[in-house]
């Protein structure tokens, strides 16, 4: 997995079974950064309409039964040490790896669940137009490991709703930005959702310096 490579961590996180909900995708494919970026459709973006309210999250998660939702179950699998669930799905101990700052978390409070593709950008691309199950399920996705991602609160308000043309992971080591580019792209052709022009010259140019990446994602029907 992406992230898991990126990490270079040998702990390895808590498999979370597919959400039952999603729609049945198609098989996967993998491609190098720069073809997928091609593979984007061009659209123009509007935010008319908007609420973040639109898309229902979070909801019960994967296991409605157990008491955690998809907040707590992306901590749960993304912990590079597992916390404690107690009651009510409290999380307590664990540690946590944002790659998006470099930084170790040791508390589940100190943590956000950065929407790859943030809910705004995917209305003004697309999801405008699905039904509310649809962009529930697209707020909730779990079916992708890259879809959902725990990070620090202060790198998820940076990049609030911005497209990789306005932000970037501001961590040092380059390879971030590839690995940042290839979950966003694998993100949004999984969701065949459409990119503005400024955000694919970003993304080509960011695809120039990573001739080795791979985007792998699933297409949702």
């Amino acid at each position: 997995m992406i992230k898991t490579a990126l990490r270079g961590l040998a702990a390895a996180a808590l498999i979370v079974l597919p959400y039952a909900t999603v729609p049945p995708a198609h098989a996967a494919e993998s491609l190098p950064l720069a073809a997928a970026v091609d593979r984007l459709t061009p659209g123009a973006e509007s935010r008319e309409g908007y609420q973040r309210t639109s898309f229902k999250h979070w909801n019960a998660g994967n296991n409605p039964t157990d008491g955690c939702n998809t907040r707590a179950e992306v901590l749960i699998a993304e912990a590079v040490d597992a916390p404690d669930v107690g009651p009510g799905c409290r999380l307590t101990g664990g540690r946590w790896w944002s790659y998006y700052d470099a930084t170790w978390v040791t508390s589940a409070s100190g943590l956000d669940i950065d929407h790859m593709v943030p809910l705004a950008e995917a209305w003004d691309s697309g999801a405008s137009t699905w039904t509310p199950q649809r962009r529930e399920t697209y707020a909730n996705d779990q079916g992708a490991d890259t879809s959902l991602v725990a990070v620090t609160g202060r790198s998820n308000r940076s990049k609030s709703d911005k497209d990789p043309a306005d932000w970037m992971p501001p961590a040092p080591d380059e390879t971030v930005r590839c690995t940042y580019a290839a979950q966003w792209v694998g993100t949004k052709l999984r969701w065949n959702l459409t990119a503005d022009d400024t955000e694919l010259t970003a993304l080509r140019n960011i695809a120039d310096g990573c001739p080795l990446e791979t985007v792998t994602y699933e297409p949702v029907v």
